[in-house]
């Protein structure tokens, strides 16, 4: 499946080919899931929300048409669906119940333990730090810098202009920067 075009699996699906859905969802489940976990900070809602998204995906497939990429179209779902749980959230008085640095990290060896623990501990500040943006600056933060999205693309996501993502962007990295300096993270 790889190398084929979304769009292209999205009219297949369309067409009855439950296979070219399953590609999308085994092309995008991970990414989507670790930008729904950057955002609500919760392994099990974050799981909630991404298969949520998919599942909305495929409810309304007969309606998708091309008109943009087909990543805009999912992390807006699973955006909107991530602030919508924040809010709920917040409503309820319910915090975040687990913490993103329990969380492993997919992908990356490390050559021996010593820089195995570094790359944890870096890793952990890191997630500690986006942890305190706020979902504005954490949303453009993590679809830039970790789904390596286009200025254009998270504008259409957050329903922004271009120019708003990138000032949005700076202050993520400048809080994001003084956070790390706050947990104690100035040898990074």
């Amino acid at each position: 499946m790889s190398g084929v075009h979304d769009w292209d699996l999205v009219a297949r699906a369309q067409a009855g080919d439950m296979r070219a859905f399953t590609g999308l969802v085994r092309q995008y489940q991970t990414p989507v899931m670790q930008f729904c976990l950057r955002m609500v900070g919760s392994a099990q809602d974050a799981e909630d929300i991404a298969q949520e998204t998919f599942v909305r995906v495929f409810r309304h497939l007969h309606r998708l048409k091309p008109q943009a990429k087909f990543t805009t179209l999912l992390f807006g779902i699973a955006r909107n669906l991530s602030l919508n749980h924040l809010r709920d959230s917040k409503r309820r008085g319910r915090g975040v119940t687990d913490s993103m640095e329990s969380h492993p990290q997919l992908g990356g060896r490390a050559q021996s333990p010593d820089r195995a623990a570094e790359l944890h501990e870096i890793a952990s500040l890191i997630e500690r730090g986006i942890e305190r943006l706020s979902p504005e600056h954490r949303e453009v933060l993590v679809l830039r810098e970790l789904n390596g999205m286009d200025y254009e693309s998270i504008a259409r996501i957050v329903k922004c202009r271009k120019g708003t993502v990138k000032s949005r962007l700076a202050r993520a990295r400048e809080q994001l920067r003084q956070h790390l300096l706050e947990l104690g993270g100035g040898h990074l």
